[in-house]
């Protein structure tokens, strides 16, 4: 006992000091609430409504820092326009093409370097870019948050979440911007960022959060490996913390064999959240920067939300009843057909095979009830509805 004893006295704090650390976590919306200052970003060129800036951040080791970023309007323009931010994944940066992308769709965006980079790629080579780091850059990500043990507010998801809701405070100062409709999107590493701020910073209309996700703790890969232990992440940067507090519409989209993020960690998260939520497993989605822009689903699903305040489409339900796979969907959309995809494998939903079948679909007292059978030992398994080219998928169905 009396080795035991300074042992939980040091787990007791450590857990004491967690809503601590969290309460600041919450305060970085108070912090970020004024619109930064805007610089110019010397060097890049315009492109057409698309302009590459600086913008100031939070302090770091005692040193002023700056965000750089491109930003964009639409070209044609009847009034305020709604906007959104855009967060990279690891290995990116601010991509102007993914800015001229919601462009086109009538968004002001903002996509913003979360680890003190610029878009200038110093490799010069194909495969992995190396982005050159500039004279204000704040923290790089360490690792799988491997920073958790220096002071909160030298951490890199600190900074990563205070860039993104200074970019928010920045399209909300434009005249341009409707600041009632702007949303937030993340690509991979990107999209833990995004599942954990949209907790944070209610200003947000909505959230996208493309394959990346909270509670990875779980995880059964490397994501699990590294932080199955470390509580910095589990008490303080999962999005679980906040899920609570989430009342936006969003939408979780993903695909079955991301390689990356568990379909069983992502759904954990987004069934702790009270606000409407649209889940999208696009099948061979892959996984890339290209591969999370491209589909029309977020597009799809922020013009739903800006324009009526809810995503176009929902599944209220989903269970299994006598072998048989049953989901309800809402849409403002025809269904045009539906299919179960399911799977007998166990372990890492990444590297299951999944197997696709039809579902039939019967429409009736408001929505769609689709119904398929579950072929004999499956372990896990969902329904797509589809409208046309949009995934409307059910809540992911583990079976024990």
């Amino acid at each position: 006992m009396r080795l035991l004893a300074p042992l939980l006295l040091l787990c007791s704090a450590a857990f004491a000091e967690a809503p601590a650390d969290r309460k600041v976590v919450l305060g970085l919306i108070d912090t970020c609430a004024q619109a930064p200052k805007v610089h110019e970003a010397e060097g890049f060129k315009p492109d057409g409504t698309v302009r590459a800036i600086f913008y100031d951040a939070l302090p770091w080791n005692g040193k002023p820092t700056r965000v750089f970023a491109w930003i964009g309007l639409p070209a044609k323009r009847g009034g305020k326009v709604p906007g959104v931010v855009l967060i990279h994944g690891g290995g990116g940066t601010a991509f102007k093409e993914w800015v001229k992308k919601w462009n086109d769709q009538g968004f002001a965006a903002i996509s913003i370097a979360v680890e003190g980079q610029t878009d200038v790629n110093e490799n010069k080579v194909k495969g992995r870019s190396t982005w050159a780091r500039h004279a204000f850059a704040g923290p790089a990500r360490d690792g799988t948050f491997a920073d958790t043990k220096l002071p909160l507010k030298e951490q890199w998801m600190y900074h990563a979440l205070a860039d993104t809701m200074l970019a928010n405070s920045l399209l909300r100062a434009l005249p341009e911007v409707d600041a009632s409709k702007i949303g937030v999107m993340g690509i991979s590493w990107g999209g833990v960022i995004t599942s954990t701020v949209v907790g944070l910073d209610e200003r947000f209309a909505f959230g996208i959060p493309t394959y990346g996700c909270g509670h990875l703790f779980d995880a059964e890969n490397g994501w699990g490996k590294a932080l199955h232990d470390n509580e910095g992440y589990q008490q303080v940067w999962d999005g679980m913390n906040y899920a609570e507090r989430l009342k936006m519409p969003v939408l979780w989209l993903s695909w079955p064999q991301d390689a990356h993020f568990p379909l069983g960690c992502q759904a954990e998260n987004y069934r702790k959240a009270p606000g409407p939520r649209m889940v999208s497993l696009v099948s061979k989605m892959g996984h890339s920067h290209p591969a999370g822009w491209n589909p029309p689903d977020s597009y799809a699903f922020a013009k739903s939300v800006v324009e009526t305040g809810k995503p176009w489409g929902s599944s209220p339900s989903a269970k299994t009843e006598s072998g048989t796979a049953i989901a309800v969907f809402h849409s403002t959309q025809p269904i045009t057909r539906a299919v179960l995809v399911s799977t007998t494998d166990k372990g890492f939903t990444g590297t299951r095979k999944w197997i696709e079948a039809p579902a039939m679909a019967a429409s009736g007292g408001g929505g769609t009830t689709t119904s398929a059978p579950l072929p004999p030992g499956t372990t896990a398994w969902y329904i797509n509805a589809y409208a046309d080219q949009l995934t409307l998928t059910s809540d992911y169905q583990e079976i024990k």
